[in-house]
């Protein structure tokens, strides 16, 4: 019952690591193929995890996460309880910018199972950006990928005079804070 700590390993130099945690594995693997994709400066590996804890028994081989991506298909409540369980195994310092709740499939709105309100509710409580895409469509998975990348460099201290914090105060601004 391993909890992840944001800074219980030495950062690796120029690179970055990023943690998608969903149940919709092929959009994982889709979201992970367009970042791959994207034009970056530093070094990038993508871990792809169902739930948390991660096995334990593999932590001394884990590099430091510098992000982790909880992703949430709107259309599945077994989806936001997976991330809800999930939760307790991050440690706290972890929500000071080095996550967010990624929300896929809002291009469906019809056929949603989730009340948005439960998701915004959750970005509140935990100081989180939440962000709301339709991962099926190319252009809006490519635009959801350099959101992340950008993120990403910025978790793992690429942007000088940047710091991961400043998604905590931007998610307070915006709701009028």
């Amino acid at each position: 019952m391993a909890v992840l700590r944001p800074f219980n390993k030495l950062p690796m130099l120029n690179s970055g690591v990023l943690l998608l945690v969903g149940s919709d594995e092929a959009l994982q693997r889709k979201l992970a193929e367009a970042i791959l994709q994207e034009k970056k400066n530093f070094n990038i590996s993508i871990h792809l995890a169902t739930s948390l804890p991660l096995p334990s028994e593999r932590d001394h081989l884990r590099p430091r996460i510098d992000l982790v991506v909880f992703m949430i298909d709107i259309k599945s409540k077994y989806s936001l309880k997976n991330v809800e369980t999930s939760l307790p195994y991050v440690d706290a310092s972890f929500f000071l910018g080095k996550v967010c709740f990624l929300v896929t499939g809002v291009g469906r709105v019809n056929a949603c199972s989730i009340e948005m309100n439960a998701i915004c509710k959750l970005g509140e409580t935990y100081c989180s950006p939440v962000l709301f895409c339709e991962l099926e469509l190319e252009e809006i998975r490519v635009s959801t990928a350099q959101r992340l990348l950008r993120m990403l460099q910025i978790c793992a201290g690429h942007v000088p005079g940047v710091s991961a914090l400043s998604f905590a105060s931007l998610m307070r601004n915006s709701n009028g804070d």
